[in-house]
C-alpha cells in the first residue's frame, strides 16, 4: 500500500471514530504512519474543559500536569497567538525558563524538532495538533515541506471528529466585551505593560486588573496570554 493510499485509511478509519479511545488509538496509527517519535492532539474550550490524546509517556504528561506547564509552554504560549502552522523553531526559546522546559521534556523522550498546528473552532474552542521527533534540522525541514498539507488536513479531520464525539467539546457562545475591556485587551495584545496600558486609559492599575479579570472571565481564559489570544482568535480585538 502507497503512503497516499495509507493516509486515505487512516483519514476513513478517522472519520468513522465514534468514541474518544477511537481517536486515541488513532494518534497512534498516525504517528507510526508519518514515522515520528509522537503525535498530540489537545484541545480547550471557553469553559477551561480539556481533552488530549497523545503517544508521549505517561510520566511526561503527569509531571507537565503537576506542574502546570502550560502556564510556560512556548509552544501553547506561541501557539496561542498564531492561526497558521508552525515549526517550533520559530517560537520564543531564549529565556532561562523555556530552555529548561524543554531540557526536561526531552529527558521524558520529547523530540527537539515540533510542528503545531493551531485550530479554531467554535464559539472559543482552542486545539493543538502537533507532531514531535528528534532528528536535524536539514531532515525536519525535508518531513515538513513533504507532508505539510497532510498533517495539516488531518489535524482539521481530528477537530472535526473530537468535536462530534465530545459535545463538551463544543462550548457555549463568549459575552461580549465592553468597549474599556476592549480597549485593555488591545493593548495589552500590542505588548503594552500593564502599567503603560493603565496610563494611556487614564485609570488606575487596580481598575485595569478588574476590566482584565472580567474580560478574562467572559473569555474563559485560563490567564491574561490566553484572553488576548482568545480575544484575537474570535475578533474581538484587532491589532
Amino acid at each position: 500500500m502507497g503512503k497516499i493510499e495509507r493516509r486515505d485509511v487512516l483519514l476513513g478509519e478517522l472519520q468513522r471514530a465514534q468514541e474518544l479511545e477511537a481517536l486515541s488509538a488513532a494518534i497512534f496509527d498516525l504517528r507510526d504512519h508519518f514515522r515520528v517519535d509522537h503525535m498530540v492532539y489537545h484541545w480547550v474550550n471557553a469553559e477551561g474543559d480539556q481533552y488530549g490524546c497523545y503517544t508521549y509517556s505517561e510520566d511526561w504528561v503527569q509531571r507537565y500536569n503537576e506542574q502546570d506547564y502550560v502556564r510556560i509552554d512556548p509552544v501553547i504560549l506561541g501557539c496561542f497567538q498564531r492561526f497558521h502552522p508552525v515549526d517550533w523553531k520559530r517560537l520564543d526559546w531564549s529565556g532561562k525558563v523555556a530552555r529548561d522546559f524543554m531540557a526536561e521534556a526531552m529527558t521524558h523522550g520529547v523530540g527537539n524538532q515540533g510542528f503545531s498546528v493551531p485550530i479554531r473552532g467554535p464559539n472559543g474552542q482552542f486545539a493543538l495538533f502537533t507532531v514531535n521527533h528528534t532528528c536535524s534540522d536539514d531532515e525536519w525541514c525535508r518531513f515538513t515541506q513533504e507532508n505539510r498539507r497532510d498533517l495539516i488536513l488531518i489535524a482539521h479531520e481530528f477537530n472535526e471528529r473530537a468535536l462530534a464525539i465530545n459535545p463538551d467539546a463544543d462550548p457555549k457562545p463568549m459575552r461580549p466585551l465592553s468597549p474599556r475591556e476592549v480597549d485593555a485587551m488591545t493593548f495589552l495584545a500590542l505588548g503594552y505593560s500593564r502599567a503603560q496600558v493603565a496610563e494611556m486609559l487614564a485609570i488606575s492599575e487596580h481598575t485595569l486588573r478588574v476590566y482584565i479579570e472580567s474580560a478574562r472571565a467572559k473569555l474563559g481564559a485560563l490567564n491574561t496570554t490566553h484572553a488576548v489570544a482568545r480575544a484575537l482568535s474570535h475578533g474581538l480585538i484587532v491589532v
